[in-house]
């Protein structure tokens, strides 16, 4: 055995023992070795992947401290942490070889919150979009704004000391921090804030750990004043670990230990708590969007932009801006940044004005549109067009599609990827164009192609050069391109990182502070941290420590992913293009994605986590010589098994960690959708259930639900004796008990019956007399327990003049996909497809009512066939139809005063979203609707039923739904979701088609 293998072999001893002593000394939060946590917590938003020994999931400041000062034990001296927020770092910055002290699943309490002095007191934990949410009814806000804020922490955002838009006027993170209560990494409490000059001075007198401290930060920040004033960039986006120079206030009055820790990156100490400065809401906003004919002219018409006395001015090229238009995003801000049809625009400015005074403010866009107008008129400086959009709500949408454009670029086609490892230079905003201009030019000299975005107003333009990892060439490019890069910002007076820190780009530090003030970097981390403990390798180092600094050349991730199988890479892009972005991390609970990850926080339960454990799964089934097969090969044409999945090696224990992460999904698809790069976890997971149960075999309750289609038409016909049987509260308990199911709905006693299906009949009508019929396809769902609704839908469709044909009832194979029988989907996918395929071709819209079995057809189907199996028959919803229609002829013989419409999650975040259609809908009706933004209903489809997932499936309803059932009248587009507040709410909502039949 090698001495490599012996050490660590030696050091996984090391871990175990401090592990169960950790377990004995009464830390309450969870610790975790599995492989399926590990393996989640090594990557972050970077191009990155550490696998780290073990997570500690902590609770308290007490378990923080207990977990550090028993590693301070002469036995646990070769342990590291790497403290670990939302995980949302682009250089790799908590991803550590030792062990996660994570902060994000249970520290996340609003403290305290005075708001006579303008502060809060917050845990580590606590996220960016949360603490806003809580801040916003009483008129306050946490200024610093990032792309990530809806699962960014509070820790993480000093810890890189963060900032985004709006820096220009608000600043960074460490701006708005009062004070820290901070943990060191042999346990040690330390508390900062900004104290007298005199007062520090006399703490660093103390021979005590804070006066150690204190001595060394002062001797480092005040004899080296002058060195410090002269290398420090003159930037807004000032320099991050350890900041020197803002220790000490301009006139050395002041002395401020917070400074050094914010943007520490973890190396110093561990932030548990922190308060911070608010500001009061400026109640009033406009944005300006201006086009410009190419992203040159954008960046050099900023400087203007950054005069006019704005609050922040956003820029986005043109690569950025097509990929929205392609995304679900662009359909709620299309009405503000669309350009005339003559115009085709190639970059993007926003500009934001805020105030206390309208007038103020009106003032301020008035003089700027006036000069916009002349560049218009006088086709100078690139100026195309613009908008001005002040409503709130409509501003949110907007930058919403800005903080988006991370995840945008994800989605590129092809292989090579935009990726970040030189995404955030800073330099002053002055030599913005000129610099990109020379960096473009470096990027082409690689012939690469890249998408940027950014803040211009603070000279910070995100760039991101788009690589194919897996490429050995192609990786081999990140060292060079990154030492030009380092050399041009040093050229344009900027800084390499100006936003997103370093990590594994600590390399370049040395370089840019130079020999001396590294020396004073190195004296800090000594005096903080000697044994190197925390983070080790980022930043800098402690004396006489000969760790080697992070380097771009670091562990990648493409390392893993260059052994993926040709098969899975073929089969499954969408779920491997996983980027680590995180959107999915999303902690606001009136979104769709993720709701089982809102429900646990456990990141093995988001899209992101079960995209890395399916990675991970089909990499180690490979190297055991598994030949995974394409997801439309002939291998799912017959049931028998001909591939069985290893058991060996880590194999053994991931497997069932898989099933596990993969059972908590509800496969509502919303990832596929609202995830940028569209991962797919339902299609994966459907592939992985497949396998998973050739090999383990399944439990009864499975092939009842996968057969539920076969079932239903002979339950139906004894529907009236069945139902007395099924509502039992004795059966109920029964089938809980033996089906692991309950609740579950009564059939309908008698299905409508429409116009009748003969193919050879309609066939020989001419079109005119074919416009005058719809083809309903049924679903089992509306079809076996809600004939009420097919009966609607004939009435209305009457109503419309025209005759509706109920087509014969063919199975969808949507429970068959959930549960993982993919040959009998196939089969199920390959008999239906021929069959709508025919009845297309009587050139008659097809129709479905429950919009996520409608999408089946083009999605999961189109997974498993090919083009000429599959055929080109399209289902419109109902509510595409209806929008068709002319509804004008349509006599409403009551309106409603008030609507709420409660859409399906699946639907909702589908391209093909329904809320704003049923809006024209009403609007056209006469009847006012309100649609409130909402999550998952916890029902979706089998999920709520399941014995097992009660909990879950009422937290999320209680949390999304229940709020807004007390509406006097409600209309819910989705089957399940109307089952759900019917078995809650003891009624059960109509289907917008009822509702409209109801009242015709």
């Amino acid at each position: 055995m090698g001495q490599e293998n012996k050490v660590s072999l030696n050091l996984d001893s090391i871990v175990k023992k401090y592990l169960n002593e950790l377990k004995a000394s009464g830390f309450k939060g969870e610790i975790d070795t599995s492989y399926s946590t590990t393996l989640v917590h090594s990557t972050d938003n970077s191009i990155y992947q550490q696998f780290p020994q073990a997570v500690i999931f902590a609770k308290s400041n007490e378990d923080i401290q207990t977990a550090l000062s028993l590693a301070d034990k002469a036995e646990f001296r070769q342990l590291s942490f790497g403290p670990r927020g939302g995980g949302t770092g682009t250089n790799g910055q908590s991803l550590t070889g030792g062990i996660v002290l994570d902060l994000s699943r249970h520290m996340r309490q609003i403290l305290e919150v005075n708001t006579e002095e303008k502060w809060v007191r917050v845990q580590g934990g606590v996220i960016k979009d949360q603490l806003n949410d809580f801040l916003r009814p009483l008129g306050f806000f946490f200024a610093p704004d990032l792309s990530t804020s809806n699962r960014a922490t509070v820790g993480g955002m000093i810890n890189t000391d963060a900032s985004g838009q709006g820096s220009l006027v608000y600043g960074k993170t460490s701006d708005h921090v009062l004070a820290l209560k901070c943990f060191l990494a042999d346990g040690y409490e330390l508390d900062t804030c900004q104290i007298p000059m005199e007062a520090a001075q006399n703490l660093a007198k103390q021979d005590s750990r804070q006066g150690h401290i204190f001595r060394d930060v002062l001797n480092s920040c005040v004899e080296n004043r002058a060195k410090i004033l002269d290398v420090f960039p003159k930037l807004n986006r000032f320099l991050t670990g350890y900041d020197l120079k803002n220790v000490l206030s301009d006139d050395m009055q002041s002395f401020d230990l917070t400074r050094i820790i914010a943007g520490s990156e973890g190396s110093l100490a561990v932030v548990a708590e922190a308060k911070l400065n608010i500001l009061p809401i400026e109640p009033y906003k406009t944005l300006v969007n201006i086009n410009y004919d190419n992203f040159d002219s954008a960046l050099r018409h900023s400087p203007f932009l950054v005069s006019a006395r704005s609050t922040s001015v956003e820029t986005v090229d043109s690569k950025v801006l097509n990929l929205a238009r392609e995304d679900m995003i662009w359909r709620s801000v299309a009405d503000f940044l669309e350009t005339p049809a003559h115009i085709i625009s190639d970059g993007l400015n926003m500009v934001e004005f805020n105030g206390i005074n309208e007038s103020d403010i009106n003032t301020k866009v008035r003089a700027l549109t006036n000069q916009l107008d002349s560049l218009i008129e006088s086709k100078k400086a690139g100026v195309l067009s613009y908008s001005i959009t002040t409503n709130k709500a409509d501003i949110l949408k907007i930058y919403a599609m800005r903080k988006k454009a991370v995840g945008l670029l994800g989605n590129t086609k092809g292989a090579q990827k935009p990726v970040a490892f030189v995404e955030d230079t800073a330099v002053p905003p002055e030599n913005l164009a000129d610099f990109i201009t020379e960096f473009r030019a470096l990027l082409d000299s690689y012939n690469l192609s890249y998408g940027m975005f950014g803040h211009v107003d603070a000279g910070v333009l995100h760039v991101r050069p788009a690589l194919d990892l897996c490429d050995d060439k192609q990786q081999a490019m990140l060292k060079p391109i990154s030492d030009k890069v380092s050399e041009l910002t040093k050229k344009y007076g900027g800084l390499f990182w100006g936003e997103h820190g370093k990590g594994f780009r600590s390399e370049y530090g040395p370089d840019f502070f130079g020999p001396e003030l590294f020396l004073e970097l190195r004296r800090i981390k000594t005096v903080f941290d000697k044994h190197n403990k925390l983070n080790p390798g980022k930043i800098c180092t402690p004396i006489d420590n000969e760790t080697v600094l992070a380097g771009v050349e670091g562990p990648l991730r493409a390392r893993y992913d260059q052994l993926i199988p040709i098969n899975i890479k073929t089969s499954f892009q969408d779920t491997l293009n996983c980027n680590g972005n995180g959107l999915c991390f999303n902690y606001n609970e009136s979104t769709q994605m993720c709701p089982s990850y809102k429900i646990t926080k456990d990141r093995r339960d988001s899209p992101k986590g079960r995209a890395m454990l399916f990675k991970e799964w089909t990499r180690l089934q490979a190297a055991q010589g598994v030949e995974l097969p394409l997801q439309q090969s002939a291998y799912f044409d017959v049931t028998k098994s001909q591939v069985q999945i290893s058991e060996a090696g880590e194999l053994a224990q991931l497997n069932h960690e898989v099933k596990r992460a993969m059972d908590a999904c509800l496969a509502c698809k919303a990832c596929s959708t609202a995830c940028p790069v569209k991962v797919d976890i339902p299609n994966s997971r459907a592939y992985f259930l497949h396998f998973y149960h050739q090999k383990y075999g399944r439990g009864f309750k499975d092939y009842v639900v996968g057969n539920i289609e076969k079932l239903l038409p002979l339950m139906s016909r004894g529907a009236s004796i069945l139902n007395p049987v099924i509502g039992s509260k004795l059966v109920n308990k029964l089938s809980k008990w033996g089906l692991g199911y309950q609740d579950l709905p009564l059939l309908s006693t008698k299905q409508p019956e429409g116009a009748e299906y003969n193919y050879e009949a309609l066939s020989q009508l001419s079109q005119s007399q074919k416009d005058k019929y719809v083809l309903v396809v049924l679903d089992p769902f509306t079809w076996f327990y809600e004939a009420e609704l097919i009966a609607a839908t004939i009435k209305l469709v009457n109503k419309l003049g025209k005759k509706a044909v109920l087509l014969p009832f063919h199975s969808n194979g949507k429970t068959q996909h959930v549960k993982g029988f993919l040959s009998e989907f196939k089969a199920t996918a390959r008999a239906t497809s021929a069959f709508l395929q025919q009845a297309a071709s009587l050139n008659i819209p097809m129709v479905g009512l429950d919009s996520a079995l409608v999408f089946v057809y083009d999605d999961e189907y189109r997974k498993v066939l090919s083009d000429e199996e599959r055929g080109d028959f399209h289902v419109l919803t109902i509510h595409e139809w209806l929008k068709q229609q002319d509804l004008g002829t349509l006599t409403p013989t009551s309106v409603a005063e008030s609507l709420t419409l409660m859409p399906h999650c699946t639907e909702e975040t589908n391209a093909r979203a329904a809320s704003s259609a049923w809006k024209s809908i009403f609007d056209t009706l006469g009847i006012q609707i309100n649609s409130p933004s909402i999550g998952c209903c916890g029902m979706a489809g089998t999920f709520g039923h399941e014995s097992k997932n009660q909990v879950a499936s009422q937290a999320l309803y209680n949390a999304s739904w229940q709020p807004h059932v007390q509406s006097s009248i409600l209309v819910a587009t989705g089957f399940s979701c109307r089952s759900q507040v019917k078995r809650f709410e003891g009624r059960k909502p109509k289907h917008p088609v009822e509702f409209i039949a109801d009242i015709l």
